[in-house]
Parts: structure tokens; C-alpha cells; sequence
């Protein structure tokens, strides 16, 4: 599998349109090797039948910024990742508005990433959920 590596926001977006991402509403506002953050409104269709912000709606948010930010910073000749560990601690919700997550690299190296995101409510500062995943990085055979 050999990967186009977007070189726009828009072309980030475009990208993930008709996947989960686009499926789930995220807009991408930064693509960085070193920083990764986007947004998604809260809605029903993200939330579980009590009200509550549905816990896997918001690792998807997590772990989408996380993918981006791997493939942004693939080394050369990579063809690909694979995430091989995540890992989700949720602290709080949003009932309205918009989530934020910030993804940023603990560790870029040849056959493995480490990346950790935050996600808040927009324009608060107390996170909701933190997340930690682990890349392993595909060379072609």
C-alpha cells in the first residue's frame, strides 16, 4: 500500500470525506508532523441512548489525529502504518457544542510512532478524555 501524503488542509479533509472521519463530522485544522488538532460537533448521532458524549466517537476523534499526524510524518520510504495499541481515559463529556483534540508525537522513530492526544469542549480548557496509541510503521516487501 503506498499512501499520497495530502499536502493541504484541504486536501487532509477531502481525504478522510468518505471515511470515518467524514462519516463522523471531524474537520482537520492542523496537519503537522509535531501537532495535529481537530474538531467535531457535538450531535445525537455521536451520542449513546443516555445523552453522554458516546466514549467511542471521541476515540475516533483521538485516534484519527493520531493516524494523520503518523502519516504526516512517515519516514521516507515507509509505505504505510498500522496502529498495533491505543489507550483511552475519559474524564468528563460534552453534551453540546464541539470537541477539540490535540494530538502531538512522543516518539517518531523508524518502525514505531508514540502519539498522545487531549480532546476538551471548544473554548474550555479541562480536558474530557486523554489518549496514548502506538504506530508501527510498514516498509514495503
Amino acid at each position: 500500500m503506498d499512501i499520497t501524503i495530502p499536502q493541504t488542509l484541504e486536501q487532509w479533509n477531502g481525504a478522510g470525506q468518505d471515511y470515518l472521519p467524514g462519516h463522523l463530522g471531524m474537520s482537520f485544522i492542523k496537519v503537522e508532523p509535531d501537532e495535529v488538532i481537530a474538531t467535531m460537533a457535538v450531535r445525537k448521532a455521536l451520542a449513546a441512548w443516555n445523552g453522554f458524549l458516546h466514549a467511542g466517537a471521541v476515540v475516533s476523534l483521538a485516534d484519527s489525529c493520531c493516524g494523520y499526524g503518523t502519516i504526516r510524518s512517515l519516514p521516507d520510504g515507509a509505505s504505510g502504518f498500522t496502529t498495533v495499541e491505543l489507550k483511552s481515559n475519559f474524564l468528563g463529556t460534552a453534551r453540546q457544542g464541539a470537541i477539540v483534540c490535540t494530538a502531538r508525537p512522543l516518539h517518531q522513530g523508524r518502525t514505531t510512532q508514540v502519539w498522545d492526544a487531549s480532546v476538551t469542549p471548544e473554548g474550555g480548557t479541562k480536558p474530557i478524555a486523554h489518549f496514548r496509541c502506538t504506530q508501527m510503521i510498514l516498509w514495503p516487501k
